[in-house]
């Protein structure tokens, strides 16, 4: 079965990580992070911790929670 992947870029502050987490762990599917090479399990605290957080990051989901992507769009950039 194909599943469409939605990609949305985000600016996370470390303040706002344990939000992200909390959301994305109440998601039923996969849901990673990524900034250059490097992608985490979004739902690791640690893992999303290691990122860069000064930088514009990548959240890669295929699939539709609300609660998640409320939290999404107030994080979202252009």
């Amino acid at each position: 079965m194909f599943r469409h992947v939605i990609k949305k870029n985000i600016m996370l502050k470390p303040a706002q990580v344990k939000d992200f987490v909390n959301a994305a762990t109440k998601c039923n599917f996969d849901v990673d992070i990524y900034y250059n090479r490097y992608v985490v399990d979004a739902k690791s605290i640690l893992g999303v911790f290691g990122l860069d957080l000064t930088q514009k990051l990548t959240v890669e989901y295929s699939g539709y929670d609300q609660s998640f992507e409320q939290v999404l769009n107030s994080l979202t950039v252009a």
